[in-house]
């Protein structure tokens, strides 16, 4: 009885390998449920326009949304503002008009009426608002994603 029956070895290769999978299986569901996998606080902060249009810095706390903006689009930009979309914390909250020459920066708050939670991520679409010297009204959406200080 020294060669095991086919049947018998593939079932104790598959044991084997099921129960190293399991213990895989646990370890991860144990990292995600302490916190250690938890991929909000490792995503990277973003704030996304169109081309032309950057953040040079922005910011979200209890009270605010401020972003730092810059019009590299090659046009000046009049009525500008920036508006909060969707659901939650600071929905539909406008911030400041103002005129953007080609190439200057200006920053634009948010004042929020439903304060963001410390701590929390902060995902949402924010819609710019603007029209050419002379031009049209234009809007347009981006999405700022950061955490809550």
């Amino acid at each position: 009885m020294l060669y095991m029956k086919r049947g018998q070895a593939a079932v104790e290769f598959l044991m084997n390998y099921g129960w190293v999978l399991l213990v895989v299986l646990i370890a991860v569901a144990a990292l995600a449920y302490f916190g250690i996998l938890t991929p909000g606080d490792s995503l990277p902060e973003t704030c996304l326009f169109f081309p032309g249009i950057s953040c040079d810095s922005f910011r979200v706390n209890n009270e605010s949304v401020m972003m730092i903006i810059v019009n590299g689009g090659g046009k000046k930009l009049e009525e500008v503002s920036f508006t909060v979309l969707g659901e939650g914390p600071c929905q539909g909250d406008t911030s400041n008009i103002e005129k953007i020459g080609n190439g200057d920066k200006k920053t634009f708050t948010i004042n929020c009426t439903d304060s963001p939670v410390s701590g929390t991520a902060f995902r949402r679409d924010i819609r710019i608002d603007y029209r050419e010297v002379e031009g049209l009204p234009h809007s347009k959406v981006g999405r700022l994603d950061t955490k809550v200080e």
